[in-house]
Parts: C-alpha cells; structure tokens; sequence
C-alpha cells in the first residue's frame, strides 16, 4: 500500500476507536443529569446509588475518550497537512472554540462534580454535573460542524491566489444543514448506546439477585430495576428520533451527496420509481456495478429520498459520468496527487463499504430497540426475568448502538470518497470548494513511517481497551456498594435523614479526601 492507503488506515483505525466512547459519554451524560437531578429533587437513596455507580462508569470510558481524542488532533499535522493548509481557515475556529469553551466547560465542572461530593451545596453540585454534560455535547456539535463542513462546505470563498477557502461567514458554517441533521442524528444515536448499557448490565443483575435469593424489596434491586426501566424507555424513544433524524439525513445526502446514498442501495442505473435494495449480491467488492443484483421492494427508495413514491433517483452510472464531466475524469498530472497523478478518478465509494454498513447501522439500531422492549415486557408488573439466554442475550447486545454507531460513521466517510471535501450542489460549478483525499497527505511522510505509527498507536490502543473492559467489568460486577457514596452536607450517601451528621461522626468521616478519592479513581 502507498502512504494515501497507509495514512487513511490509520485515521480510520483511531478515529472509529475514539467514537466508541464518544456517544457512550454523551448519552451516559445526559442519563446521568436525569439521575442526579432526581437524586436532590427527592433524596430518594435510589437515585444517589445509582448515579454513583453509573456515574463511575462514565467516568473511566470519559477518561479513555480524552486520551484517544488528543491523538486525532496531531494527525492533521502529521500524516495530513495539506489537508490542514486547505480547511485551516475553517477548521481553526471550530477546534478552537471546541478546546477553550467546551471541552474547559466540560473538564472544568467535572471536576467540581468529581472532587465536589459533600463538599459544596447539593444544588451547585448538580449544576457542576450539567454544565460538564452540557460541555460534551457542545464540544460534539464543534467537531460534528467540522466534518459537515467537509461534507458541504458552506460560509466561504476561495482565494484566488492560494486556491485555498477563507471563511466569510461563521454564522453559516455553524447553521450548516448538513451539521443540524447530523448532530441530532448523533446524539440521539448516543442515547440508545447508553440505554443499551443500562438494559443488559441491569438484567444481569437482577437475574444474578434473584437466583442468589436476595430480596427484592431492598435498595439495590430498585436500583437495578430503575435502570432496566429507563434505559428501556429511553432506547425506544431514541431509537424513534433515530429514524426519524435519519430519515432527514437520507434525504439531504441525496440532495448533497447522491452517488453516497445511490452507492448505499448498490442502484446502478437510474430509475423511476426507484426500488429499495434489501439484499444485494455479486460484485460489490469489486465495485462492479452492472454485475450486482439485488432483491427489492417497488418504489420504496423514491420515497425515502424524495418523499413520494414516483421521483426518478439517479443510479451510480449516470452520476458516475455526470461527476468526471464536472470535476475530471483523471487526477491533474501535478505531485500534489503523488501516485494518483494522471490516474483514472473512480468517484463510486466502495459498493460493499457503502451499503453494507448503512444495512449494518440500521440493522443493529433495530436489535437494540428490540432488546429494549424486551427487557420493558421482562420487568413488568416487578418481574424480574430468569431467562438466561433473555438476559445473557441482552448483555451481548449492548454492542449493537455501538457497532451501530461506528458503522454510520464509516458509511459516512468512506462514502463522500474520492473527495476530503466533497463539493457543494448548491453553488455555481465554479464557485466550488473541493479537495481530493489523494492531494491532501502530508508530501514528506513515507509509507513506512506511516506504518510504525499505526502499529504503535494499535499497539497502544489495544492495551488501553484491555484496561477500560477491565475496569468497567470490575465495576459491574462489584455493583452498587453501600460504602460507594460520599455524603453532602446533612446527608447520608443513603438518604437518611436522621443519620447523625455531627463533626466528628462515622458519617461525616466519610466525607474525608480518601473517601472523594476512592470514588474520582
């Protein structure tokens, strides 16, 4: 492989390891607010137990998060820098504003929320606990603004000069279409990950109690009985705005970006009605259109990008033609382009990349939802369920809004290929922003230098994955203790009112610094 292959292994390999914690913490967040908001609303102990637990798990995957994010932001400097010189006008602010205001917001509270147990007011504790969830999903919507940039670049003119664009106006860059669809998209996306996560660990446990013959009456079983219940709930209910935002999503790509979405049902040849595919088979991999066929349902897909059952959608081929007519069906003979100079320009993504993880999304997303309301049905009424293949099935299939997730992700980018920044529609031809992925690695950096960063950064990334699981599962299996919750000022970790809350008592002891720490680490 040359340093272009080298170098998009890499910062597909990162990046899609980085998304594997980034809607765990988002959608966690957000649960985690609900929590500790209905903790100091009632003082009900259920609701202090379970923020603590839940609360150290998104502590570990936010921590794991930050530590593979920092990698990404030196890859724009390192293996593509000619990336960097073309979007730094854009991109300068969005990161900018994405480090200094919102991952500080985020960090910053945390913190508070962190090292603040029993040592600062209930009510500002919590509002440290909402500007840190809060901070995360802005910083998302920086980075999500970012990447919908490249997708459809809006708010700038080129320079005649450089060649390069210089944003004019910021307003619109933030406002992005393509950004507001994606970043609802995302983030309910996020929260049917992190329902995921309470349904199965919640399941487990409550079979893991009934089978020891533990009563059902006490704190602990509410906990995880509450948990089940709620991430159920919220699973279904995002798994609802997950379509509905992804239906919105569809549409504007097949405004934006239609050999994408054209690609993602393997159409090869334009048709009215345009049928939707439901299995394909033959040359996907090969990216051999004419030779793949697939099983269909009649009209369906006009409807999906068009909202009716009659409009032609363009196939691959004709949009194929009609893209190396608009942009060149070779690569310039320039060094820019290294290898790729001169070459024939395939502006088709990958046929198998393109439609089997956009079935693969959807098809993990509906399993999740699934496993939701079985887990709803499971514990109704105050049942508690003892099937093991249910509950073993359901622990399983916390993966799937994960694999879900990062498989929307790769349809995403591998499907705007052979373009870094794919053109804008919506502009005249010749006022148009585009950037070849081929032209966009950094030119001194060789194939094997490339390589060693990658198996070091696998390398590194494996065993940082070793020690997540095993944290997290150490956690989990530990459950929810009754020592794991630090007091505030005339309160319990429990909740108990007329607990003695004097200097000097067992329970204000506990507020003591290896007390906050043993919950911060």
């Amino acid at each position: 492989m040359d340093v272009l292959d080298v170098a998009r292994w890499q910062f597909g390999i990162t990046t899609v390891y980085h998304f594997m914690m980034v809607p765990l913490t988002i959608g966690l967040g957000i649960l985690l607010v609900v929590m500790h908001t209905m903790w100091v609303r009632t003082d009900n102990p259920e609701w202090l137990r379970m923020t603590r637990f839940w609360g150290r798990i998104y502590l570990i995957n936010f921590v794991l998060g930050v530590a593979t994010g920092l990698v990404q932001e030196f890859q724009f400097g390192l293996a593509w820098s000619e990336y960097s010189r073309f979007v730094g006008d854009v991109f300068g602010s969005l990161l900018a504003l994405e480090a200094l205001l919102a991952f500080f917001l985020e960090s910053t509270f945390l913190g508070l929320w962190i090292f603040g147990w029993g040592r600062i007011p209930k009510k500002v504790h919590l509002a440290a606990l909402w500007a840190a969830v809060i901070g995360s999903i802005v910083s998302a919507y920086f980075i999500i603004a970012a990447n919908s940039w490249m997708q459809h670049p809006v708010g700038v003119v080129t320079n005649g000069a450089t060649g390069r664009p210089e944003q004019v106006d910021f307003l619109a860059v933030l406002t992005n279409n393509t950004a507001l669809a994606a970043f609802s998209h995302t983030i309910v996306g996020s929260l049917m990950v992190a329902a995921a996560l309470l349904v199965g660990i919640g399941l487990w446990h409550l079979r893991k109690r009934r089978l020891a013959g533990l009563s059902p009456e006490d704190v602990d079983h509410s906990v995880w009985r509450r948990s089940v219940r709620i991430g159920g709930f919220a699973s279904l209910i995002a798994f609802v705005l997950v379509a509905i935002t992804g239906d919105y999503q569809a549409k504007l790509m097949y405004q934006q970006q239609p050999l994408k979405m054209s690609s993602a049902e393997a159409l090869c040849e334009t048709e009215a009605p345009a049928p939707f595919s439901v299995f394909a088979f033959g040359k996907l991999g090969s990216n051999e259109c004419d030779d793949v066929h697939s099983w269909t349902v009649p009209a369906l897909l006009s409807y999906l990008a068009h909202g009716d059952f009659e409009t032609a959608v363009p196939g691959v081929n004709q949009l194929q033609e009609e893209y190396a007519a608009a942009y060149g069906a070779t690569y310039p003979d320039d060094p820019s382009f290294g290898d790729k100079a001169g070459e024939p320009i395939d502006y088709t993504p990958l046929l198998a990349v393109t439609y089997w993880n956009f079935r693969l999304m959807i098809g993990m997303g509906m399993l999740s939802a699934g496993v939701a309301a079985y887990a709803l049905w499971a514990t109704r009424r105050g049942r508690v369920p003892t099937s093991k293949i249910g509950v073993y099935g359901s622990l399983l299939a916390v993966g799937a809004p994960f694999v879900a997730n990062a498989a929307g992700w790769i349809f995403t980018e591998m499907g705007r290929q052979p373009f870094v920044v794919h053109p804008n529609p919506d502009v005249p031809r010749e006022d148009q922003v585009y950037f070849f992925t081929a032209q966009a690695v950094s030119p001194g950096v060789s194939a094997a230098e490339v390589w060693t960063s990658l198996i070091a950064l696998t390398l590194v990334y494996g065993a940082l994955a070793v020690v997540e699981l095993w944290l997290i599962v150490n956690f989990v299996r530990r459950g929810v203790t009754t020592s794991d919750g630090a007091p505030t000022p005339g309160h319990t970790p429990d909740g108990d009112p007329d607990a003695d809350v004097t200097p000097g008592s067992a329970s204000t002891r506990r507020a003591d610094d290896d007390d906050v720490l043993s919950f911060a680490y």
